[in-house]
């Protein structure tokens, strides 16, 4: 019985590793790349393909540890002073970007006939690209230090940030919302003020020192239990701060990035890195429910087209305003069209706001997903 029990627990796993072990070098082979391979993969094992998970929920929840540790590693390849030099892509570039197609995308919701509350909820988490899709194209592509994914990256983190005062505007949206007195909201931004704060302080005068003792202790498997601390515990103090996990991670990898010891930490991690975002791909797949799609598909398709569309098109805008070349405007058009993962987190917070409800969160988040299978194709 215990024996039977052991090989039951066995067969999620072997099933994850081994849709992906097949599904990705297929893809990769007839130039679809990696991540297609990955959402495809997820969409046949899960609930509706052949039903091998029922919950993709749980498993996104789960591998979204992958994007922490991909934005950790990407805070390890940017010094302070080089992120600083990006500061007027990632407030100027992102801050016209969000602009325009948060307009645009929510004039959109409006001519489908949808109340200006769904049509800027709709908006808002389309708006909000997908890091992991978009890192792992432009991984792939060998384009994160060339200047044109250096200002993709920028862009990404601005919207990374957006999350937090995205979630505060749906919960002031909500019809019996309680709105917080001025004491309560400075606390708030005081309590992530502080974090931020703390993390910097910490990374400044403990990283370093604690990297280096446990070097001279000759553990390597201490260096690798410390470098996913150092990750966890970034995304775990801006979690409980109210901002985003994945800004945590990014921070901390940026204080690591003039260390000695930044290329150990980052083969340490690349692995976990690697799996847990291969993972979060999966879940997206397995999370498109596609009753949902066959009973509302014209809405959903005709919601795709027009969303990226609209999106790519203000996108394109932006870049030839900013003074980006033709290719380079359409190329970031093509990579940043879809919505992305952390739409998901703000439907559910407009679910329980009462600000939409379940059967609009179905049909949004389909839409978002499909434009994300999409994405890899264009």
């Amino acid at each position: 019985m215990s024996s039977e029990a052991h090989s039951i627990s066995l067969i999620a796993p072997v099933v994850l590793l081994a849709a992906a072990v097949i599904a990705v070098p297929i893809f990769k082979r007839i130039g679809l790349g990696s991540v297609l391979g990955y959402l495809i993969a997820g969409l046949i094992i899960g609930p509706f393909g052949f039903a091998f998970f029922q919950d993709s929920a749980s498993i996104l929840h789960i591998a979204e540890l992958g994007i922490v540790m991909y934005l950790f590693v990407i805070g390890l390849e940017m010094q302070p002073s080089h992120l600083w030099s990006l500061r007027r892509e990632i407030f100027g570039l992102g801050t016209l970007q969000i602009i325009a197609c948060a307009t645009a995308l929510t004039g959109v919701g409006l001519l489908f006939g949808f109340p200006w509350q769904v049509a800027f909820i709709g908006a808002a988490g389309f708006v909000l690209t997908s890091t992991a899709i978009v890192m792992q194209l432009l991984g792939d592509r060998g384009d994160i230090a060339q200047p044109q994914g250096q200002k993709i990256v920028a862009i990404l983190l601005f919207e990374d940030l957006l999350i937090v005062p995205l979630l505060a505007i749906v919960a002031f949206m909500a019809p019996n919302h309680v709105v917080e007195s001025t004491s309560a909201r400075l606390e708030n931004i005081g309590i992530g003020l502080i974090a931020i704060a703390g993390l910097i302080a910490a990374g400044y005068w403990l990283l370093n020192p604690l990297f280096r003792l446990l070097a001279a202790a000759k553990a390597r498997e201490v260096m690798t239990a410390a470098a996913l601390l150092v990750v966890l515990g970034a995304a775990l103090l801006m979690q409980v701060s109210g901002l985003s996990m994945a800004m945590g991670a990014f921070l901390a990898g940026v204080l690591l990035s003039e260390s000695t010891f930044r290329h150990q930490i980052e083969a340490d991690v690349e692995p976990f890195r690697g799996i847990l975002l291969g993972l979060f791909f999966l879940g997206v797949g397995m999370s498109l429910d596609l009753s949902v799609v066959q009973q509302n598909w014209q809405l959903i398709i005709s919601g795709v087209l027009a969303l990226m569309s609209a999106k790519a098109l203000m996108i394109y805008i932006v870049a030839r305003v900013t003074r980006s070349s033709h290719t380079e405007a359409l190329d970031r058009a093509l990579l940043m069209a879809q919505g992305g993962e952390f739409a998901f987190v703000l439907f559910a917070a407009a679910v329980s706001a009462q600000v939409i409800d379940n059967t609009v969160k179905s049909n949004l988040t389909a839409i978002v997903v499909l434009s994300m299978v999409l994405t890899p194709i264009l």
